[in-house]
Protein backbone atom coordinates (compact mmCIF):
# COMPACT_ATOMS: atom_id res chain seq x y z
CA UNK A 1 0.00 0.00 0.00
CA UNK A 2 1.75 3.56 -1.15
CA UNK A 3 1.73 6.23 1.44
CA UNK A 4 -1.61 8.79 0.98
CA UNK A 5 -1.28 12.06 -1.22
CA UNK A 6 -2.01 15.26 0.71
CA UNK A 7 -3.21 13.27 3.53
CA UNK A 8 -1.73 13.25 7.05
CA UNK A 9 -2.35 10.56 10.15
CA UNK A 10 -3.18 13.30 13.32
CA UNK A 11 -1.67 12.14 16.40
CA UNK A 12 -3.54 13.67 19.61
CA UNK A 13 -1.82 12.50 22.56
CA UNK A 14 -0.63 14.69 25.56
CA UNK A 15 2.05 12.30 25.87
CA UNK A 16 5.38 14.19 24.18
CA UNK A 17 7.73 11.55 23.87
CA UNK A 18 4.72 9.35 22.14
CA UNK A 19 3.39 11.52 19.73
CA UNK A 20 7.45 12.51 18.37
CA UNK A 21 7.71 8.52 18.35
CA UNK A 22 5.00 7.97 16.17
CA UNK A 23 5.44 11.24 14.10
CA UNK A 24 8.88 9.98 13.08
CA UNK A 25 7.86 6.46 12.54
CA UNK A 26 5.30 7.62 9.72
CA UNK A 27 7.59 9.86 8.36
CA UNK A 28 10.14 7.21 7.84
CA UNK A 29 7.23 5.21 6.11
CA UNK A 30 7.09 8.35 3.93
CA UNK A 31 3.34 9.19 5.54
CA UNK A 32 2.99 12.82 6.47
CA UNK A 33 1.67 13.01 10.61
CA UNK A 34 1.12 16.40 12.69
CA UNK A 35 1.21 16.56 16.51
CA UNK A 36 -1.32 17.57 18.96
CA UNK A 37 -0.63 17.56 22.93
CA UNK A 38 -4.36 17.58 23.97
CA UNK A 39 -7.95 17.39 22.78
CA UNK A 40 -8.43 21.02 23.57
CA UNK A 41 -5.80 22.18 21.02
CA UNK A 42 -7.25 19.30 18.47
CA UNK A 43 -10.40 20.30 18.28
CA UNK A 44 -9.49 24.46 18.35
CA UNK A 45 -7.71 23.84 14.64
CA UNK A 46 -10.60 21.48 13.50
CA UNK A 47 -11.53 21.23 10.73
CA UNK A 48 -7.73 20.08 8.95
CA UNK A 49 -7.93 19.42 5.18
CA UNK A 50 -5.31 17.52 5.42
CA UNK A 51 -6.67 14.89 7.83
CA UNK A 52 -6.81 11.40 6.74
CA UNK A 53 -7.20 9.98 10.05
CA UNK A 54 -7.35 10.52 13.62
CA UNK A 55 -4.73 8.78 15.94
CA UNK A 56 -6.46 9.37 19.23
CA UNK A 57 -5.39 8.49 22.90
CA UNK A 58 -7.81 7.45 25.29
CA UNK A 59 -6.58 9.35 28.63
CA UNK A 60 -5.36 12.41 28.24
CA UNK A 61 -5.14 15.15 30.64
CA UNK A 62 -8.12 17.48 30.38
CA UNK A 63 -10.63 16.16 27.55
CA UNK A 64 -9.87 12.20 27.31
CA UNK A 65 -9.98 10.89 23.55
CA UNK A 66 -13.60 9.39 23.91
CA UNK A 67 -14.73 13.24 24.84
CA UNK A 68 -12.90 14.10 22.10
CA UNK A 69 -14.88 11.90 19.87
CA UNK A 70 -18.18 12.89 21.11
CA UNK A 71 -17.13 16.75 20.25
CA UNK A 72 -16.51 15.78 16.77
CA UNK A 73 -19.40 13.64 16.35
CA UNK A 74 -21.30 16.64 17.40
CA UNK A 75 -19.61 18.69 14.91
CA UNK A 76 -20.16 16.61 12.09
CA UNK A 77 -22.83 13.99 13.13
CA UNK A 78 -22.53 11.85 9.64
CA UNK A 79 -20.46 9.00 9.83
CA UNK A 80 -18.47 9.90 6.72
CA UNK A 81 -17.89 13.40 7.63
CA UNK A 82 -15.24 12.49 10.04
CA UNK A 83 -11.73 10.76 9.60
CA UNK A 84 -11.54 7.43 10.77
CA UNK A 85 -10.59 7.69 14.19
CA UNK A 86 -8.21 4.67 15.66
CA UNK A 87 -8.00 4.66 19.86
CA UNK A 88 -4.30 3.96 21.30
CA UNK A 89 -5.28 2.09 24.83
CA UNK A 90 -3.91 0.33 27.99
CA UNK A 91 -5.13 -2.68 29.07
CA UNK A 92 -7.59 -1.64 31.77
CA UNK A 93 -9.18 0.61 29.20
CA UNK A 94 -9.99 -1.58 26.67
CA UNK A 95 -13.80 -1.84 27.71
CA UNK A 96 -13.86 1.97 26.95
CA UNK A 97 -12.36 1.86 23.35
CA UNK A 98 -14.72 -0.77 22.82
CA UNK A 99 -17.49 1.32 23.65
CA UNK A 100 -15.59 3.82 21.57
CA UNK A 101 -16.51 1.35 18.48
CA UNK A 102 -19.72 1.91 19.38
CA UNK A 103 -19.69 5.63 19.11
CA UNK A 104 -18.12 5.24 15.64
CA UNK A 105 -14.12 4.83 16.75
CA UNK A 106 -12.60 2.76 13.46
CA UNK A 107 -10.42 0.78 15.98
CA UNK A 108 -8.51 0.70 18.79
CA UNK A 109 -4.81 -0.34 19.93
CA UNK A 110 -3.50 -1.47 22.83
CA UNK A 111 -0.43 -0.15 24.28
CA UNK A 112 2.46 -1.48 23.47
CA UNK A 113 1.98 -1.92 20.16
CA UNK A 114 3.68 -3.22 17.00
CA UNK A 115 5.36 -0.60 14.70
CA UNK A 116 4.01 -2.42 11.53
CA UNK A 117 0.37 -2.70 12.87
CA UNK A 118 -0.17 0.92 13.79
CA UNK A 119 1.29 2.06 10.47
CA UNK A 120 -1.49 -0.19 8.28
CA UNK A 121 -4.08 0.45 10.48
CA UNK A 122 -3.53 4.07 9.66
CA UNK A 123 -2.70 3.50 5.75
CA UNK A 124 -6.39 1.37 6.05
CA UNK A 125 -8.20 4.16 7.66
CA UNK A 126 -6.47 7.29 5.32
CA UNK A 127 -7.81 4.52 2.21
CA UNK A 128 -10.78 4.92 3.81
CA UNK A 129 -11.09 8.09 4.27
CA UNK A 130 -10.17 8.43 0.30
CA UNK A 131 -13.07 5.93 -0.78
CA UNK A 132 -15.51 8.45 1.21
CA UNK A 133 -13.91 11.82 -0.28
CA UNK A 134 -14.26 9.62 -3.93
CA UNK A 135 -17.79 8.69 -3.36
CA UNK A 136 -18.84 11.88 -1.92
CA UNK A 137 -17.17 13.89 -4.83
CA UNK A 138 -19.46 11.82 -7.32
CA UNK A 139 -22.76 12.70 -5.64
CA UNK A 140 -21.47 16.29 -6.30
CA UNK A 141 -20.69 15.74 -9.84
CA UNK A 142 -25.01 15.28 -10.28
CA UNK A 143 -27.21 17.54 -11.45
CA UNK A 144 -30.30 18.88 -9.64
CA UNK A 145 -32.33 16.78 -11.92
CA UNK A 146 -30.24 13.66 -11.58
CA UNK A 147 -29.91 13.82 -7.36
CA UNK A 148 -34.06 13.84 -7.52
CA UNK A 149 -33.88 10.42 -9.93
CA UNK A 150 -31.19 8.82 -7.77
CA UNK A 151 -33.56 9.50 -4.65
CA UNK A 152 -36.51 8.43 -6.20
CA UNK A 153 -34.38 5.57 -7.34
CA UNK A 154 -33.23 4.74 -4.08
CA UNK A 155 -36.72 4.95 -2.58
CA UNK A 156 -37.48 1.68 -5.04
CA UNK A 157 -39.69 3.81 -7.93
CA UNK A 158 -39.74 2.78 -11.05
CA UNK A 159 -39.05 4.82 -14.10
CA UNK A 160 -42.99 5.68 -14.92
CA UNK A 161 -43.75 6.75 -11.13
CA UNK A 162 -40.41 8.81 -11.17
CA UNK A 163 -41.36 10.30 -14.50
CA UNK A 164 -45.08 10.82 -13.15
CA UNK A 165 -43.63 12.42 -9.64
CA UNK A 166 -41.34 15.08 -11.43
CA UNK A 167 -43.48 15.75 -14.65
CA UNK A 168 -41.17 14.65 -17.11
CA UNK A 169 -40.86 11.93 -19.66
CA UNK A 170 -40.36 8.22 -18.93
CA UNK A 171 -36.99 8.19 -21.57
CA UNK A 172 -35.57 11.51 -19.85
CA UNK A 173 -35.91 9.55 -16.72
CA UNK A 174 -34.12 6.38 -18.54
CA UNK A 175 -31.36 8.57 -19.82
CA UNK A 176 -30.89 10.51 -16.23
CA UNK A 177 -31.24 7.12 -14.28
CA UNK A 178 -28.22 6.02 -16.76
CA UNK A 179 -25.79 8.98 -16.10
CA UNK A 180 -26.48 8.04 -12.35
CA UNK A 181 -25.73 4.51 -12.16
CA UNK A 182 -22.76 5.61 -14.82
CA UNK A 183 -21.46 9.05 -12.07
CA UNK A 184 -21.75 7.19 -9.16
CA UNK A 185 -19.96 4.32 -10.57
CA UNK A 186 -22.94 1.58 -10.06
CA UNK A 187 -24.07 -1.34 -11.83
CA UNK A 188 -27.40 -1.27 -10.44
CA UNK A 189 -29.64 0.18 -7.97
CA UNK A 190 -28.29 -2.30 -4.95
CA UNK A 191 -25.07 -0.90 -5.56
CA UNK A 192 -25.98 2.66 -5.68
CA UNK A 193 -27.67 2.10 -2.30
CA UNK A 194 -25.08 0.79 -1.07
CA UNK A 195 -22.32 3.51 -2.30
CA UNK A 196 -25.06 6.42 -0.94
CA UNK A 197 -25.31 4.35 2.69
CA UNK A 198 -21.78 4.96 2.63
CA UNK A 199 -22.00 8.40 3.17
CA UNK A 200 -25.08 8.62 5.20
Amino acid sequence: MSAPAGLAVHIVDDEEALRDALAFLFASRGIAARTWPSGEAFLAAWPQGDCGCIILDVRMEGMSGPQVLDALNALDPRPAGLPPVIFLTGHADVPLAVQSLKAGAFDFLEKPFNDNQIVDLAMKAISIRQDRAARADRVESLSAREHQVMQLMLEGQLNKQIADRLGIATRTVEVHRARVLQKMGARNVAELAQIVAGLA
